[in-house]
């Protein structure tokens, strides 16, 4: 009998991949600081994607172009700013833990605004899953309040949510691929002027350059293509399972390459959010 043995591959591929994004941003981001290094990113990523766009555009038209430049603010350009800027001041599982809200909030604001149904379980799992950010938001790591940190990755997976929800709306017509080349090349261009504007004075090491070009290349232009084959060969549902790992690699690998040891609050926190959010993907039992 034989087993597609690439699926569960790719999705351990993608989530240590994506995990890995935070540790990037921990080493890349003092260095180049927030704006300037999520420029480097967005361009990257938008180049290693650009033949795809390019394949695809006579079906762009303006309006397509100006959701396109919405959906890069929030699926992009904010939330990759808010997580660079907690990578300069805190453990980067900080910023990986807090990314897991991603699904819940997706779902919260399905309901809020295109009244999607919830349900009981989807609702116990975003109260859970408050309960964990408020719990990561309360503790200290080597001596140094998370709060705002915690905060800020919170926002920003608040911002994927309305995203999600507005690509699958408004960009429905669109190759899933394209959309993302697309919103990256929008962030490419209004981040610009920033990034010039607080270009670090002092010039950045090679190893920030290399955790940059990382960042860019594999986290974002090499993933998103991995993660859309993904989703043609099996389905968004199943790919999506990619997330779960996030926050175990991100924990993991600022653990074993940076020497952040996760601290006990960091781990209560991940696992109720990390539980929340699988318990709010399970399907329902049914009476036999």
């Amino acid at each position: 009998m034989n087993r597609d043995w690439r699926t569960p591959l790719e999705i351990l591929l993608l989530g240590a991949i994506w995990g890995g994004s935070f540790l990037f941003m921990r080493i890349a981001a003092p260095h180049f600081g927030p704006l300037p290094l999520v420029e480097v990113r967005v361009m990257l990523g938008a180049l290693l994607l650009s033949p795809f766009l390019w394949r695809a555009r006579k079906q762009l038209d303006a309006a397509h172009w100006r959701r396109l430049a919405v959906v890069g603010v929030l699926n992009s350009a904010i939330p990759f700013s808010l997580f660079a800027w907690g990578a300069e001041r805190a453990p980067a599982g900080i910023g990986a833990i807090a990314n897991s809200m991603t699904v819940l909030f997706t779902a919260l604001i399905a309901f809020a605004f295109y009244r999607e149904h919830i349900g009981l379980r989807r609702g116990s799992a975003l109260v859970a899953g408050f309960v964990g950010v408020v719990i990561l938001a309360s503790g200290r790591t080597t001596g140094d309040n998370i709060m705002l940190v915690a905060i800020a990755g919170t926002l920003a997976s608040f911002c994927y949510g309305i995203a999600v929800n507005l690509t699958k709306r408004k960009l429905g017509d669109l190759p899933p691929v394209v959309g993302v080349a697309g919103t990256l090349s929008c962030s490419t261009l209004m981040l610009a002027p920033l990034a010039v504007a607080t270009w670090p004075a002092d010039p950045v090491p090679a190893p920030s350059w290399l955790a940059a070009i990382a960042l860019g290349v594999l986290c974002t232009g090499f993933a998103y293509f991995l993660f859309f084959r993904l989703i043609q060969r099996i389905s968004a549902t199943r790919a999506a399972t990619c997330n779960y790992l996030i926050p175990v690699f991100g924990v993991g690998w600022a653990w074993l390459l940076l020497g952040e040891t996760p601290t006990t609050t960091m781990l209560v926190s991940g696992t109720l959010i990390l539980g929340s959010v699988i318990f709010s993907q399970r399907e329902p039992s049914r009476p036999a």
